[in-house]
């Protein structure tokens, strides 16, 4: 638990939280974050929680998938969720019965109208290739989703237009105006696509131009690239030849290198911690010297790293790190979807331990990882964002006069030569870097519940607790609870009153370490 020490001065209030000490090392170094509650203030960028990841769509008809994307969805704020495998035989889209293309669309009916009925929207991957109408055997994953083009352009663009005419007539024109359309995935990769880039650029043609034949306003896009590839050969060719493009979509992550969905690479991050930052900045530009510069970019997958068995997403710098990200890619980009919000994911077969480096802001067992509280922590913002000379914190007010402060330090790991399979397995503990001064200036007088909820380094850390437990391959029942109970972090909350209509606080300052504190106004 965090001690607390309040001190009342004449001329503020400062609240001290002080935390056990990780490291002995001492420091007087202060990091000042202030703010002027009479300065204008600008509408807060919220493309963090637009759309979010998940595996493949018959994962989606999982009981504790769904689950999980409710807890996502309440208390991350995501809007959009987007998905490979939608048409996939596992979702029995469609067979060829007696010289006849025969649709079923239930599975997908049962999937989407789950999502809807929490009022999360479709980003609709559009892939991978029904097995009756597959051009060759060639799979991906353990799932074996096939990356091949169609055998038959024409029941292929019939397939896509009674798809879209189901979602017309099931869901309403209106509805499906606000979906997104994206062809195929990271078409790039030998792995996801058999073809070239012109087999890609044709095949976006005709599933472009099919959608676009049920209604006009459908918004459709691509080339849903890895590694931020294709951009302005996508727009040069679709300008060109006037294929309907409403948003461009691309990938980036945080380690060199393509498709790992079994974890063999021995993987680094590359050692820019800006570098996906930069990617979206130099995608933006490759827009706009194409004429795009208001046109829609989609990142329709992020993360520290594009492999499933990488254990530095489960870790509480990868939490920062993400944090960071976000944060320096600023107004580029319409939205960055974190690939993904589970552990409930199967590229590489069934899950077979607790912590494995999965994707997800939640694991298997619904133990929440510290990511998740960075989109925790960012949907509790409120819309009315001040200005701050600090890079490291969002500080938001309401109309109603209560503040809401997101504020973390990024340090990038020093993990030498070492793989993040072999570094990130080990305890990682923070290193103290000082004090973080927090004032608020021109803040209304009165009486104010101040809530702060921290995470850290063993505060809220499954992954640290887990690795104390001695990283078992199964959990008993007790271990699951005690996890659980442990990475739920819940506000320490005290009453403060604000006299001078200035008020600050100091936090410890420790390497990725990240902080929400509300001031909640009591009293007039």
């Amino acid at each position: 638990m965090m001690k607390k020490k309040i001190v009342l001065l004449t001329f503020s209030l400062i609240f001290v939280l002080s935390t056990f000490a990780q490291s002995p090392r001492q420091t007087t170094d202060i990091r000042t974050i202030t703010v002027d509650l009479n300065q204008p203030v600008t509408p807060l960028n919220t493309m963090y929680n637009f759309c979010v990841g998940a595996g493949r769509a018959h994962e989606g008809l999982y009981a504790n998938w769904q689950e999980q994307l409710r807890i996502a969805k309440q208390a991350c704020g995501f809007r959009y969720i987007r998905f490979h495998g939608l048409l996939h035989d596992d979702m029995g889209v469609y067979k060829w019965i007696d010289g006849k293309p025969q649709y079923n669309f239930q599975y997908i009916d049962a999937l989407y109208d789950f999502l809807l009925s929490i009022n999360v929207r479709p980003f609709v991957e559009l892939s991978f290739m029904p097995d009756a109408l597959k051009s060759n055997d060639k799979t991906v994953f353990w799932w074996k989703g096939n990356i091949s083009q169609p055998s038959d352009t024409l029941q292929y663009k019939n397939l896509i237009k009674a798809l879209v005419q189901h979602f017309t007539e099931r869901y309403g024109q209106e509805e499906v105006k606000k979906w997104y359309f994206e062809v195929w995935n990271e078409p790039n990769l030998l792995g996801f696509f058999d073809g070239t880039q012109q087999d890609y650029f044709n095949l976006y043609q005709w599933t472009s131009e099919t959608i676009k034949s049920v209604c006009p306003d459908y918004r459709v896009g691509g080339p849903a690239t890895a590694g931020n590839a294709w951009i302005t050969d996508f727009l040069q060719y679709t300008n060109k030849h006037h294929l309907p493009v409403d948003f461009v979509s691309t990938h980036t992550y945080g380690v060199q290198g393509f498709l790992d969905e079994f974890g063999k690479d021995k993987l680094h991050l590359i050692e820019n911690p800006d570098c996906m930052a930069e990617d979206v900045q130099h995608t933006r530009q490759a827009m706009i010297k194409e004429g795009k510069s208001t046109m829609e970019l989609h990142y329709t997958e992020f993360n520290s790293s594009y492999s499933p068995r990488d254990p530095f997403h489960d870790t509480y710098q990868n939490a920062t790190y993400i944090l960071n990200t976000l944060k320096k890619s600023g107004k580029a980009t319409t939205s960055m979807s974190y690939w993904t919000f589970t552990d409930i994911f199967e590229e590489a077969g069934t899950v077979d331990q607790p912590f494995h480096g999965g994707f997800g802001l939640i694991n298997w067992q619904g133990i929440l990882k510290p990511t998740f509280y960075a989109y925790s922590f960012l949907n509790k913002l409120y819309p009315n964002q001040l200005a701050t000379a600090d890079q490291s914190s969002w500080v938001t007010k309401d109309d109603k006069g209560n503040i809401a402060a997101l504020i973390y330090d990024f340090t990038m790991p020093n993990q030498g030569k070492k793989s993040d399979q072999a570094f990130y397995i080990q305890l990682q503990p923070a290193q103290e870097k000082g004090k973080i001064s927090f004032a608020i200036n021109h803040i209304n007088n009165g009486k104010y519940e101040l809530q702060i909820t921290s995470i850290g380094y063993k505060q809220h850390d499954a992954l640290s607790a887990y690795i104390d437990m001695g990283s078992p391959s199964q959990l008993s029942l007790q271990q699951e609870q005690t996890l659980k109970q442990q990475s739920i972090a819940k506000p320490e909350k005290s009453v403060v009153n604000v006299t001078k209509q200035n008020y600050s606080l100091q936090l410890d300052w420790k390497s990725n370490q990240m902080y929400l504190v509300k001031l909640i106004r009591l009293t007039k």
